[in-house]
């Protein structure tokens, strides 16, 4: 049993950064997330069945314990939602974690359970370590949805990379295929134009998401400021445009698509994640 003593060595490291007050109830509920992830990860090779599905779902489940948490701010000396680097990324995937455990109920996609529980588990790792700074519950009515679509579009875009890269695993096992072996069934269980589709689909509705954050951001700042956050965001904004627009126009695909797609949320990343981390971690500043 970890008691109040360990928890508290647990998220020394960040909250001497960040002056982050000790919270139990988030503390123990994200190591028991951790640990749930950690042992999903660590299951018997080869196992990528209902057993590891069952186990992530788990560790799922607890993971949205922990975010309800620390959106609610149970357990901490003021009221207010948390917010930072590693918050923003456990967020981001757990979103993408529940879009792929609800996809895989009707489609083949499996091999990447592992993976996801092993992400999960070094998020929690960041997110103890790092917990962020408490805001005060916003007054105004339209910046809680500002910051809610803005992780929303984080959580659909996470959601069109995993689906890239199992395109783009798909397509690497296909072109590697014994000669005359064409005709079998693809090597993922899934269509590889309709996998496409999917990916693409995610990337359709982030790009809707992260507009309406945007707009909202752009209407009811006080002042509009150009930091790093917003310039990364336009960027990526303006990135997933252009692959949208050369995806209807010019028929984009392959590679070439997925170039575009990994490029935009390699900005996105940076906008918020990005420089997050750098006042948190590097600079050790609010």
């Amino acid at each position: 049993m970890l008691d109040k003593y360990t928890l508290r060595m647990i998220l020394a490291f960040g909250s001497t950064a960040q002056g982050a007050a000790f919270n139990a109830p988030l503390a123990i509920s994200g190591a028991v997330a951790l640990l749930a992830y950690a042992i999903t990860a660590l299951g018997p090779k080869g196992d990528e069945g209902a057993r590891l599905r069952a186990g992530l779902l788990l560790a799922w489940l607890v993971h949205a314990v922990v975010i309800a948490i620390d959106t609610s701010g149970a357990g901490a000396p003021s009221m207010g939602a948390r917010f930072g680097f590693a918050p923003a990324l456990s967020v981001t995937l757990w979103l993408v974690i529940g879009v792929y455990l609800v996809e895989s109920r009707s489609l083949p996609l499996g091999g990447v359970r592992r993976v996801l529980a092993v992400l999960g588990a070094a998020t929690m790792v960041l997110a103890l370590a790092f917990p962020g700074e408490v805001h005060p519950h916003a007054g105004a009515r339209w910046v809680p949805l500002h910051w809610v679509l803005g992780i929303a579009s984080y959580g659909l875009f996470g959601a069109a990379v995993l689906h890239a890269a199992l395109l783009s695993r798909a397509d690497r096992q296909m072109r590697h295929l014994p000669v005359g072996a064409a005709a079998s069934p693809a090597p993922l269980g899934l269509p590889l134009l309709r996998l496409e589709r999917l990916t693409f689909r995610f990337v359709a509705a982030g790009f809707a998401v992260l507009t309406a954050a945007l707009v909202l951001g752009w209407w009811f700042a006080n002042p509009w400021r150009w930091d790093h956050k917003t310039v990364f965001s336009i960027l990526g904004w303006a990135v997933f445009a252009a692959l949208l627009v050369g995806r209807r126009a010019f028929g984009w695909r392959g590679p070439h698509a997925l170039r575009w797609l990994y490029a935009g949320a390699g900005l996105l990343l940076l906008a918020y994640v990005g420089s997050r981390f750098v006042l948190e971690v590097v600079l050790h500043r609010s």
